[in-house]
C-alpha cells in the first residue's frame, strides 16, 4: 500500500504541494485529477523518486521510502508520449526492464509474450519496429513495457493525452479492463475528468497544491464538496445566494427566487448549485420556478434546455424523449431541493 503523509514541496518560492496525505490501496487505481499547475506531476514525481519532497514522507507498506532511489523502488512508469526506444523493436521495448533485471533469457522471452497478450497485441508483433506502428499500438507496448516488470505500483502520466478522442475512448476502457485483471496497485494523473472517472476505483482532486476532495467517482458527482469542485467538474448552474432568516424560518434569496435552506446552520453569502440532471419540466417536484424556454439542443441521450428565469439562464439535462414547447414559451420547472440543490460556503 502506497502512503502520502503531509507532503509539501516548493520550487523557487513558490508552493507547488501543501500538506498532502492520502492511500492507494493495494490493487486500487487511484486518479490524481485537476487542472494545469495544481501538483499532479510533481507528485507523481515526488512519489517515483524523482523529487525529494520539502516535509512529510511517502511510504510504501509503512516503510519510508526517503533513502530509497527511484530504480530500487519497484515502481513503473508510464509517459504521455509513451518514450519509447525507437532503436528497439517492439520486443526490446517490452524486454527492456527485465533485461536491466538480468532476467533469465527464457523467462523473459516468456514474460514478453504474456504482457503482449494481456494488452492485446499477438506474437507478430515481437519483431516490428515501433515507427512502424499506430498510436493506440504504440501505447499498447508502453503499457506492456510498464507491466512486464510486475511494479509494485504503476505510475501513468496523462497516458492517453496525445490520441484523439475517438481512439482515447477506446483505449481507456481496454486500459481500464488490462489494470483490473492485472490486480495493478495504480496512480493515474489526469486533468480530463471523463478518464479520471472511467477508470479510477477513487479521486484525489487538486487545487494549486491542495488536496479539494477525495471521493469515488459517483461521490465526486453526486456530492461536489465545493464551489471549485463543481465548476472543475463542469457544473453550470452555480448562483451567488444570501442566507435570510425570519424567526425560525430560514431560506436562500437567489437570482432564480427564493428556495429552502436545507442546512439550518449556514449564514450570510453563500454559492447555490442546482443539477441539471435533477430538475424536470412540470410542476412534480417540491420547489417550483417559473421561466421561459429559450433554447434546446438534441444531445442523442438527452436534450439540454436553457430556461430563463428571472434574469438568469438556467439549464436542464432532460431525457431525449420528453416533450419540449416552442421557444420564449412560458414553462414550470421543478425539482426535489434534497436532489437537487447543494449550498457551498463562498470562495
Amino acid at each position: 500500500m502506497l502512503e502520502l503523509r503531509h507532503v509539501s514541496k516548493s520550487f523557487d518560492g513558490n508552493l507547488a504541494l501543501n500538506d498532502v496525505s492520502f492511500k492507494v490501496k493495494t490493487g486500487e487505481i487511484v486518479a490524481l485529477l485537476g487542472p494545469s499547475g495544481s501538483g499532479k506531476s510533481t507528485l507523481l514525481n515526488i512519489v517515483a523518486g524523482l523529487e525529494v519532497p520539502d516535509s512529510g514522507r511517502v511510504l510504501w507498506d509503512g516503510k519510508i521510502l526517503s533513502k530509497v532511489p527511484a530504480h530500487r523502488r519497484g515502481f513503473g512508469l508510464m509517459f504521455q508520449d509513451y518514450a519509447l526506444f525507437p532503436h528497439r523493436n517492439v520486443f526490446g521495448n517490452v524486454a527492456f526492464g527485465l533485461q536491466m533485471a538480468h532476467q533469465d533469457s527464457s523467462m523473459t522471452d516468456k514474460r514478453v509474450r504474456q504482457v503482449l497478450s494481456i494488452v492485446g497485441l499477438s506474437t507478430d508483433f515481437e519483431h516490428r519496429e515501433v515507427a512502424s506502428l499506430s498510436g493506440g499500438e504504440q501505447q499498447r507496448v508502453a503499457l506492456a513495457r510498464a507491466l512486464a516488470p510486475q511494479p509494485r505500483l504503476l505510475m501513468l502520466d496523462e497516458p492517453l493525452g496525445s490520441l484523439d478522442r475517438a481512439l482515447r475512448t477506446r483505449l481507456l476502457e481496454d486500459l481500464s479492463s488490462i489494470l483490473r485483471k492485472a490486480s495493478q496497485t495504480s496512480l493515474y494523473v489526469t486533468h480530463d475528468q471523463e478518464e479520471a472517472f472511467a477508470i479510477a476505483d477513487r479521486i484525489v482532486l487538486l487545487k494549486a497544491g491542495r488536496i479539494a476532495q477525495i471521493a469515488t467517482p459517483r461521490q465526486l458527482y453526486r456530492n461536489p464538496a465545493s464551489e471549485f469542485v463543481a465548476r472543475f467538474l463542469g457544473f453550470e448552474n452555480l448562483f451567488p445566494a444570501r442566507v435570510m432568516r425570519s424567526g425560525s424560518r430560514v431560506w436562500l434569496e437567489t437570482p432564480v427566487g427564493k428556495l429552502p435552506a436545507t442546512d439550518k446552520k449556514l449564514r450570510g453569502e453563500v454559492t447555490i448549485l442546482l443539477r441539471a440532471d435533477a430538475i424536470q419540466l412540470g410542476k412534480k417536484g417540491d420547489v417550483k420556478l417559473k421561466g421561459k424556454l429559450i433554447k434546446k439542443k438534441f444531445q442523442g441521450k438527452q436534450t439540454q434546455a436553457r430556461i430563463e428565469v428571472g434574469k438568469s439562464k438556467l439549464i436542464l439535462d432532460l431525457p431525449s424523449d420528453v416533450e419540449l414547447p416552442p421557444s420564449r414559451k412560458s414553462v414550470v420547472v421543478s425539482f426535489d431541493p434534497r436532489e437537487a440543490l447543494l449550498v457551498f460556503l463562498r470562495e
